[in-house]
């Protein structure tokens, strides 16, 4: 059965740092696209990060400069290194995959929190 597994969320200071992990099981993996997505507390969950299986990336505005997203095909594994962390960062951190093979398309992680205090 394929499932991502994320780890590395935690408790820190604003201006802190964290980095979140995200890895696929499974055998036979393929995977296109990965992302990391939050939802803090009464918000709709939003993109914070996009990668290519080829290393493009993409950014939300509020996260550009600080986050950094990067993965290892080898390990169908996803990163998440987040600088310089604010209050407003504060939510449940979710990765999601598209999975070409097996044919099953976007997966989502069970979430981790990340919770910034000022």
């Amino acid at each position: 059965q394929v499932q991502l597994v994320e780890s590395g969320g935690g408790l820190v200071q604003a201006g802190g740092s964290l980095g979140l992990s995200c890895a696929a099981s499974g055998s036979k993996i393929s995977i296109n696209d990965m992302g990391w997505y939050r939802q803090a507390p009464g918000k709709q969950r939003e993109l914070v990060a996009g990668i290519t299986r080829g290393g493009n990336t993409n950014y939300a505005d509020l996260v550009k400069g600080r986050f950094t997203i990067s993965r290892d095909n080898a390990k169908n594994t996803v990163y998440l290194q987040m600088n310089s962390l604010k209050p407003e960062d504060t939510g449940v951190y979710y990765c999601n995959a598209f999975f070409v093979s097996p044919r099953i398309g976007t997966i989502w992680g069970q979430g981790t929190q990340v919770t910034v205090s000022s």
